[in-house]
């Protein structure tokens, strides 16, 4: 694998520093082997380089909140993706980079990519856990490169799951969707059509999210708590 370059810090910076104001950060880097599967770049080359994009805690609440206000349309049906693409793509533009998100096909590997980058291990939520930033994070895209890039982002120092041993956010669940192996999705959105999911869950956040006591000085904004749920109403 070849070494990243003068080059290719500098490029860091500069993405780091035209993604700033957004509230987005640079969450990791994965330099790709010879030979190892990676994702194609709008030339048709192999990337030799992605780097994650994504938000800590309610960084990104403000300035999108801002964006979305200042459109007649509200940001339209998927408000959030479309503010990560309108970020996200020009700078990918201007470094010469090719854009990915985890909501649009080529579906790339994001949760793999970050768990690689960063060091992480999925929740019994499903959400990738942070060390310190713990369930309070989120992926807003990736840019791909033909260089390798130096490491971006902060790793995670251990699993906090591992170490856990009263599971605060499996008891927490109102709904009991994480009473199986698996989070239970139609069960969560069962009990948020109940008057205690709206009242509770839907209106204040996930209480199973809420419950685990890791990067709890991170938790998102009850704006974007509710914001989130939303999705998950039917």
């Amino acid at each position: 694998m070849t070494a990243p370059s003068a080059t290719a810090d500098k490029t860091i910076e500069t993405i780091r520093a035209a993604l700033a104001p957004h509230g987005l950060f640079l969450r990791g880097t994965v330099n790709f082997a010879s030979g190892e599967v990676a994702p194609l770049l709008v030339d048709g080359r192999l990337a030799a380089s992605v780097v994650l994009i994504g938000n800590i805690g309610g960084s990104l609440w403000q300035p999108f909140s801002a964006w979305r206000q200042a459109r007649s349309d509200g940001g339209g049906a998927d408000p959030l993706d479309n503010w990560s693409k309108a970020v996200i793509n020009p700078v990918a533009g201007e470094q010469g980079a090719t854009a990915f998100f985890p909501s649009d096909p080529p579906w790339q590997p994001f949760q793999q990519w970050a768990m690689r980058a960063e060091g992480l291990k999925p929740s019994p939520l499903g959400i990738l856990i942070h060390s310190r930033f713990g369930l309070w994070h989120g992926y807003r895209g990736a840019l791909a490169f033909g260089i390798p890039l130096g490491e971006t982002g902060e790793a995670s120092a251990s699993h906090p799951c591992d170490h856990c041993l009263e599971k605060p956010c499996i008891s927490g669940c109102p709904a009991s969707a994480l009473a199986g192996e698996r989070f239970d999705v139609g069960r969560c959105r069962g009990h948020l059509r109940t008057d205690a999911g709206r009242a509770g869950c839907l209106a204040n956040g996930c209480l199973s999210r809420a419950a685990c006591p890791v990067g709890s000085q991170y938790r998102y904004p009850p704006e974007q708590l509710r914001f989130h749920m939303s999705a998950l109403e039917v």
